[in-house]
């Protein structure tokens, strides 16, 4: 009897390595490009119209930039050998953090075409330095944290905003009859572009600035405000030249400029590689982000010679890999093939250059808000009630302002300083990056106070010092009873603020469902302190957390509906109605949420009522800081009661 031998099973193939039949690889590559195509144009239109430069130069910059983003997103998707290029479906672009800093070294040198050589020789060091302190990065990112990334992201999206709005109004400064069709123009294109934002998702909504783009230049062409003979004139096929505009010079300045540049996106690109990993569903390590940096300092290098700019991960096509879930890389290497392919087509470059300048002005306002929104986001991360991450972030975002309201300043300093003072960007950066290392990593960094104890201010460090009593009655404000604040004392030493704040959290989350019940019925009910807010006794901050109702203003239907719900939540549960009033400003919505709770399984109810009392341990502790800190405590307090 002859035995089959068992069949060979196929090898399984991750889904990033995984290359698409011939078409679908085409298609889904072509995706990418027009997810990518304006965010990809836009940045080498803005710099030569920026510096002045001819039709001619700004379609070989543009050729250049396409070319370049395609070598680049090669070189990052498929890989040079092992330490160079994460091999992760990502496509790399030209980064808008370097848009005004790059303006600003190329005026100091001269403008025009002289300047373009100052600027890549800055992005040549720049690229090289990226390549080789790669594998070091990692070291250096406590030094970029959220209050510094965010601090730039949003100076930088601020000040590019003035660029845009150079476009916008460009016709008006030669023919200020010419302004009021500008504004129509870019308000029009503008306009489209929120539009498709709010009626399509996916894909459409990932190309809704070169829908605004493409609809603004066919309007302006149907009206004879813009000229395309530049495409009749402009030869089928170019291939851009290394040095095209001559041999680089070198500034210090200029490098310093562009080194922050690029640890900035350094910065972007290690988020990048870490989202894209999760959406591919690949762990990412400290290898993965230095071989994507080693890319990105590598494509900036070959930038400089290729007459292109720095070049970094692109969020837009991390966003599209999710949307689409195709996780391979190699259709981000098609989508680079397509971009060479792009480059070497002059005539596509012009069609590109007579977008008018008020169109790409309103797109503009779009793409450079976005990034402030993106820092903004970014800070909201930030403990902004720690002094000193307040002073990185309003001392940095108001010399940026400076600067970018009265450039005139640069022409005050000595030359190798305008590139410093030239650029909001520059000059914020700067500053964010030194108060920082002043602020949490020279002398004394103990930090702000944040309790009070025997009526003085303590703090971080003299907190981790207090024994078991003093800690316990130190922080008896946040809770009705003591069992919370002696574990979390037993999680001592904290390194910030917010592990602090986190210890307390974690011990109510964590602890057993028996405690989590005793805790509960240790606050006040609800309805007691809205009907009777004397029922808490010297309890103030349990009153101070129901202040944003109306409490003189509360008629009889509204107890009637509130004791209702009391009522029911009682005989239901079996224990106090607890709510965090922080974010509730009217009896409706209280009574609306408390009905919900009312029909919620107990064992869920106590969940939710121990995420309120967090809610209300979180106020508790702001007060607390508050109190260490009274001058801006009461700055802070002012401004959330003009919000409520």
């Amino acid at each position: 009897m002859s035995v089959t031998a068992p069949a060979a099973h196929k090898p399984l193939i991750d889904p990033v390595d995984a290359v698409p039949p011939t078409p679908k690889l085409a298609v889904l590559g072509l995706q990418h490009v027009l997810a990518f195509y304006a965010g990809a144009v836009i940045v080498p239109l803005v710099i030569a119209q920026g510096l002045g430069l001819s039709a001619q130069d700004t379609i070989h910059l543009i050729n250049a930039d396409l070319f370049t983003c395609g070598i680049a997103s090669i070189i990052q998707s498929a890989g040079l050998g092992r330490k160079v290029g994460v091999k992760m479906p990502l496509l790399q672009g030209v980064t808008f953090t370097a848009v005004s800093p790059i303006i600003a070294i190329g005026l100091a040198a001269g403008g025009g075409t002289e300047g373009l050589a100052t600027i890549y020789g800055s992005i040549i060091v720049a690229g090289l330095a990226t390549f080789f302190l790669a594998p070091y990065f990692a070291k250096l990112l406590r030094f970029f944290p959220p209050v510094v990334t965010g601090t730039l992201l949003t100076v930088m999206g601020t000040t590019l905003l003035s660029v845009a709005s150079n476009d916008v109004v460009s016709w008006g400064t030669s023919d200020p009859g010419m302004l009021p069709k500008a504004l129509g123009y870019a308000g029009g294109t503008l306009l489209l572009i929120i539009l498709v934002q709010r009626l399509f998702s996916g894909f459409m909504g990932t190309i809704a600035v070169l829908i605004g783009l493409v609809a603004g230049t066919l309007a302006a062409w149907a009206f004879g405000d813009t000229d395309f003979s530049g495409v009749g004139d402009a030869a089928p096929i170019g291939i851009t030249t290394p040095f095209f505009f001559g041999i680089p010079q070198f500034s210090l300045a200029a490098i310093v400029s562009m080194l922050i540049v690029m640890a900035v996106t350094a910065v972007e690109t290690t988020g990048d590689v870490f989202a894209t990993g999760e959406i591919v569903g690949k762990r990412v390590t400290p290898d993965h982000v230095a071989a994507a940096l080693r890319a990105d300092g590598l494509s900036t290098m070959l930038g400089g010679i290729l007459n292109s700019f720095p070049y970094t991960c692109f969020a837009q096509n991390v966003g599209l890999v999710r949307l689409t879930r195709v996780k391979s890389r190699w259709v981000v290497t098609a989508a680079g093939t397509i971009m060479i392919i792009l480059g070497l087509l002059p005539k596509a470059a012009a069609i590109v250059a007579a977008i008018p300048a008020p169109v790409l002005g309103g797109a503009s306002i779009a793409m450079f808000a976005n990034v402030a929104v993106v820092g903004i986001q970014t800070l909201a991360k930030v403990d902004l009630h720690d002094n000193r991450n307040a002073v990185i972030v309003a001392t940095s975002v108001g010399l940026a302002m400076l600067v970018t309201f009265q450039p005139g300043i640069a022409e005050a300093v000595p030359g190798w300083a305008q590139i410093l003072l030239g650029s909001g960007v520059t000059i914020g950066a700067l500053t964010a990056v030194l108060l920082n290392l002043l602020f949490f990593h020279t002398g004394n960094t103990d930090g702000p106070d944040l309790a009070v104890k025997d009526g003085k201010a303590i703090t971080l460090s003299q907190i981790n010092a207090l024994d078991h009593d003093e800690f316990v009655e130190v922080f008896s404000p946040l809770f009705p009873v003591r069992w919370p604040i002696e574990e979390a004392w037993g999680l001592r030493p904290f390194a910030d603020a917010a592990e602090l704040r986190e210890a307390f959290q974690h011990v109510v989350l964590t602890a057993p469902t028996d405690r989590q019940r005793e805790l509960v019925e240790s606050y006040h009910d609800i309805i007691d302190l809205l009907m009777d807010p004397d029922h808490a006794g010297d309890d103030i901050k349990a009153i101070q957390e129901t202040s944003t109702l109306a409490l003189d203003r509360l008629d009889d239907q509204d107890r009637e509906a509130m004791l209702a719900v009391d009522q029911a939540y009682r005989e239901r549960h079996g224990m106090p109605w607890v709510a965090a009033m922080a974010n509730v400003h009217s009896t409706k919505q209280l009574v609306t949420a408390g009905w919900r709770r009312v029909e919620s399984s107990t064992e869920r109810e106590l969940a939710k009522s121990i995420t309120q009392i967090g809610d209300i341990t979180d106020a508790r502790f702001n007060a607390l800081v508050a109190d260490a800190n009274p001058i801006s405590g009461a700055w802070a307090h002012r401004f959330e009661q003009l919000n409520q």
